[in-house]
């Protein structure tokens, strides 16, 4: 079990697990907001695609906030799971449901400035995030990208659960994980290099990629 260096070098590795889609009309490569962004843009120079962003926000049960409910995406797509959220009263998700879809939309405004709403009808889409840990922010994403229309969806991470890789596999078209230690610690555990990345860095990644 070897630790990466820093993102970048975990997008290198990644990269090489999708040169499959090179040259695949309709690709996108999305960075899940904000630590998936700097391993995605590797992704998307590497396979000639173009990289954008999905903010997608849990939504966690009040006293167990790890614990989703559902989830926001853009477009005002919301995603239920219906046996969670049974155990809610209305004003309760009421309550989840405004606070996430404020930071959602100040995300949106922040990396969106200038740059047209998601569209991934018809397309297949990458998700790409530095590591599962639980993997409901991503299970979360790939419904999301279903919502948006894309015909397939890919979810690529350097590392992650077993746990969360099974749970997925179930969700996505295809799951690509790199490592999935027996054990599994923290994502940051797996990076030499694990800062936080700011909002500058993801609309650097977008920038120079567009």
């Amino acid at each position: 079990m070897t630790a990466y260096r820093d993102r970048t070098e975990a997008g290198r590795v990644l990269a090489d697990r999708l040169t499959a889609l090179i040259g695949e009309p309709d690709v996108v490569v999305l960075g899940l907001v904000r630590g998936g962004v700097p391993v995605a843009r590797v992704i998307a120079e590497r396979l000639g695609a173009p990289l954008d962003v999905l903010v997608v926000r849990k939504l966690g049960m009040p006293w167990a906030p790890e614990v989703a409910f559902g989830a926001l995406g853009p477009a005002g797509v919301r995603v239920l799971n219906d046996a969670v959220a049974s155990q809610l009263d209305p004003g309760d998700i009421a309550g989840v449901q405004h606070r996430e879809q404020e930071e959602l939309d100040r995300r949106e405004q922040c990396y969106r400035a200038g740059r047209a709403p998601l569209d991934l009808t018809g397309r297949i889409a990458v998700i790409v995030d530095d590591g599962l840990a639980t993997g409901a922010s991503a299970r979360a994403a790939v419904q999301v990208a279903r919502h948006l229309g894309a015909r397939r969806v890919v979810v690529a991470v350097p590392v992650g659960s077993q746990e969360a890789y099974e749970m997925l596999a179930v969700e996505a078209d295809q799951v690509i994980c790199v490592q999935r230690p027996p054990t599994f610690a923290a994502v940051g555990a797996y990076y030499d290099d694990f800062h936080e990345v700011s909002d500058d860095e993801v609309t650097e990644a977008l920038t120079a990629t567009a």
